[in-house]
């Protein structure tokens, strides 16, 4: 019986990965302005959330395959619990080797939801006139995300995503957000 080679196992099993991490994004929120009874603008606000990355990968061929990418990340804006959800699909194109970079073009659904500002004003203010800013609560959109990242192989099964950048475009409460999104984490490979 003849012995069986690693690389040629390793080779077989790279037909499925398996992605997780720490995921930062840069988002744009928007909020309802307020000055005297009346909401006078949207505004767009930044705020700093953290959370986690998934994603599987199918490969087709060595160096395409299909992803599905699911993101959560969370923070706070004017004292007020901030979350935002994306869920995506598409191709990506690699680089089969140690170091393996990577460029993906994903397309899903995004969902933000911000719980009511402490101290803010109400959807319809009553008397006395208000001025301030007030959530728009929840909303989903359509989203797409064009990024790439590298991998590096710390182990025959397992590899290191050292930093994948996406560059995430929403249309959340009817104005476009265009926001950056870093991440890092753990690859594993079948």
């Amino acid at each position: 019986m003849a012995a069986l080679d690693l690389t040629t196992i390793c080779k077989a099993q790279d037909k499925v990965e398996l992605y997780g991490g720490y995921s930062y994004l840069r988002a744009s929120i928007e909020e309802q302005q307020f000055s005297g009874p009346i909401a006078v603008a949207l505004v767009s606000e930044k705020a700093n959330l953290n959370g986690w990355e998934f994603s599987g990968q199918y490969k087709f061929l060595p160096f395409l395959g299909a992803v599905a990418d699911f993101n959560g990340t969370y923070g706070t804006l004017r004292s007020a619990n901030t979350r935002e959800h994306t869920f995506l699909f598409g191709p990506q194109v690699s680089l089969p080797a140690r170091v393996s970079p990577f460029a993906h073009a994903l397309f899903g659904v995004a969902k933000e939801s911000q719980d009511t500002i402490p101290g803010a004003c109400p959807v319809l203010p009553l008397l006395p006139p208000c001025t301030g800013f007030s959530s728009l609560g929840s909303g989903t959109s359509f989203a797409s995300a064009i990024g790439a990242g590298i991998d590096i192989k710390a182990i025959p099964f397992v590899s290191v995503r050292v930093i994948q950048i996406d560059y995430l475009r929403t249309q959340l409460h009817g104005a476009t957000q265009n926001q950056p999104r870093v991440s890092a984490g753990v690859v594993i490979h079948f």
